[in-house]
């Protein structure tokens, strides 16, 4: 029974990949064309504006799933909620989403779709795919700190009391 429950996190997160890739394909963002198509705000009659239902539709099921789940004391299968605690904007960020919507505007993939298409043989989708496991794999190497993840925060060490040979703490 443990081994179940263990599991159940992982089982849960890939029930959410599938219901996410199945939402991502029916909408259509996994067809770089229209993706391009949406994002190319200047082609005139080429616009197709009906991605932005799909994210207006997103963004309404995750403001009223979002403000029920953070009502609950705790997750169902881990101990507590980990949400971000940051909240600057620091250069790093602000460039890795300037890259991101870059290549996601010259490709039309981004990783969601592009592992979506990966699985029904798209070629491109192969190429994006090596190309986001080599950029992953330089981050780790350029950027080692981050690639370890959160760090707990440094704190002094504590001195245990003595007793002095009067029997006092010092």
């Amino acid at each position: 029974m443990s081994t179940l429950r263990a599991s159940l996190p992982t089982v849960s997160a890939l029930g959410a990949g599938l219901v996410f890739g199945v939402g991502l394909a029916l909408a259509g963002m996994t067809d770089p064309a229209k993706v391009q198509g949406f994002l190319d705000v200047t082609g005139g009659s080429r616009w197709d504006p009906s991605l932005a239902l799909v994210m207006v539709g997103a963004i309404a099921v995750h403001a009223a799933l979002g403000w029920l789940i953070r009502r609950r004391a705790a997750p169902l299968f881990v101990r507590r909620f980990a949400l971000p605690t940051r909240t600057d904007l620091d250069p790093k960020l602000i460039g890795g989403a300037a890259l991101f919507g870059v290549g996601w505007g010259m490709g039309g993939i981004c990783p969601g779709p592009g592992l979506v298409d990966l699985g029904s043989g798209i070629v491109p989708a192969l190429v994006f795919v090596i190309a986001m496991a080599v950029g992953m794999t330089l981050q780790r190497f350029l950027m080692p700190e981050k690639a370890a993840g959160p760090q707990p925060p440094q704190t002094t060490p504590q001195t245990t009391p003595t007793t002095t040979t009067h029997g006092a703490l010092s």
